[in-house]
């Protein structure tokens, strides 16, 4: 079928040039559209044939119930694509302009694509949103919003302790939240000031070596990162905690927090990095023409007209810090804890989805269910940030103009 939809397409593009040559020679006047267009729409044909056949195909066999043998199938699409290939080759012609076509065809791909994206947003948006008003309608809202312990096993039987679970997200969210700022404490200076000297300080030969180093962090696997956080950071923070009189946990946020940090570095950085070197080089050269030093300039500036950007590569740090998973299971421990003592064993809320899911489980007990509640708390607070994002740049945005 390749070979056939390839034929069709060089039959059209030879015929387009042969079309061209002749009209320029008789009356010197051009084709609507050159040959390589034609040769696009007759390869859109030939698609678009195969793939409407597919659809037919396969409702016709659903609906019919029929089971039709593959050479069959394949006998028929390559009739179909035959027969689009010889459609298209037979409307190359002066007069037809396939570069319209081409142009649509491609424009409503492109917006298929986007509406595929959309679409998909939408249906998780709704299966999580479904699925927890059906936790919701067994566990009081109050109670998940609002609870301080977390313990959503259930019993099997009546006369079993703890027969009902607990479903507070509050622990989960502390625990969340304190990994994240920990992590952020040390992504954002160091990944911000890495930022700064690379674009504004370093060489183009140390720039050319550094940046490849750093962004390195960000292809290391996280169960690398959970490895190094549970078996040399946690450690060595307990032990520095005892030589002063600290009592650690073998597995504590601090820990978890640091590592997830370092992992994020790379996103503040080669974000903020590129953000940066986009700043029109002219307000550069205008403020040191009137007596600005380079660190000035800098801070009055640059950082100021690159802050919408640099304010994106937070928010998507801040993101991924929330979305973490390993590293909080190896180094933080899945202990729900309603504490802000980064030296203790605390978890977050990806870690309890991912234990709540884990197994063989029936999603018709709450138990289960509380991993899409959790999810919908997490969208809910992606949503949150993403528009407070949008209103601090749109302010300064407006300040700076």
């Amino acid at each position: 079928m390749v070979v056939m939809a390839a034929f069709f397409v060089f039959k059209s593009y030879k015929k387009a040039v042969i079309v061209q040559y002749n009209a320029l020679a008789a009356n010197n006047q051009r084709m609507s559209a050159k040959p390589i267009y034609h040769a696009s729409f007759t390869a859109i044909a030939v698609l678009l044939a195969v793939v409407v056949a597919v659809i037919v195909i396969h409702i016709v066999t659903v609906f019919l119930t029929l089971e039709l043998n593959t050479i069959y199938v394949g006998s028929i699409l390559l009739i179909v694509a035959i027969a689009g290939g010889f459609y298209a080759s037979e409307r190359v012609s002066q007069q037809f302009n396939a570069r319209v076509v081409v142009e649509r065809f491609i424009q409503l791909l492109l917006f298929f694509c986007a509406a595929i994206a959309v679409l998909t947003t939408f249906a998780i948006v709704f299966s999580v949103l479904f699925e927890s008003i059906r936790f919701f309608n067994e566990i009081p809202l109050n109670d998940f919003l609002f609870g301080l312990q977390w313990s959503p096993q259930i019993a099997m039987r009546e006369d079993q302790a703890g027969a009902t679970g607990l479903f507070g997200v509050v622990p989960l969210l502390a625990g969340t939240l304190l990994i994240t700022a920990i992590a952020m404490l040390i992504a954002v200076p160091i990944g911000l000031m890495s930022a700064i000297y690379l674009s504004e300080y370093a060489s183009e030969k140390y720039r050319s070596m550094l940046k490849p180093v750093l962004e390195l962090l960000a292809g290391i696997p996280t169960v690398v990162y959970g490895f190094f956080a549970a078996l040399t950071v946690a450690p060595w923070v307990r032990q520095l905690g005892e030589s002063i009189g600290l009592s650690v946990s073998s597995e504590s946020a601090l820990a978890a927090g640091i590592v997830m940090g370092v992992m994020i570095i790379p996103f503040v950085s080669s974000l903020s990095d590129d953000v940066i070197r986009a700043v029109p080089q002219t307000l550069r050269d205008g403020a040191l023409g009137l007596g600005s030093t380079r660190s000035e300039t800098v801070k009055k500036v640059v950082l100021p007209a690159a802050l919408p950007g640099i304010i994106a590569g937070v928010l998507l740090a801040i993101s991924r810090a929330i979305g973490e998973t390993m590293i909080v299971v190896m180094a933080a421990g899945m202990a729900a804890k309603l504490t802000a003592n980064p030296l203790e064993s605390v978890t977050t809320v990806t870690v309890q989805i991912v234990t709540l899911l884990t197994g063989d489980q029936e999603f018709d007990s709450a138990k289960t269910l509380a991993a899409f509640a959790l999810g919908l708390v997490l969208f809910v607070i992606t949503l949150m940030l993403n528009v407070i994002a949008l209103y601090v740049v749109n302010k300064y945005r407006e300040q700076y103009d």
